[in-house]
């Protein structure tokens, strides 16, 4: 089998230039999401550690039975 150097590169190539925007858009959106959740734990302090007691003890309830 015969593998052409230039056609691997210009694939690469292309992969990259089709990457590239999509993994900027996805880092966009995780910072967007990110600054929300800070902002909704300090606005709900409480209510975040209610939430984090309540799923450990699920947690460490199914983690129990094996």
């Amino acid at each position: 089998m015969d593998v052409n150097p230039q056609h691997l590169q210009d694939k690469a190539r292309q992969f990259q230039e089709n990457m590239v925007p999509q993994l900027e858009e996805a880092r966009r959106n995780l910072e967007d999401l990110n600054t929300r959740v800070v902002s909704f734990v300090r606005a709900n302090p409480g209510t975040c550690l209610l939430g984090a007691v309540a799923v450990g003890f699920i947690v460490g309830r199914i983690a129990s039975r094996r």
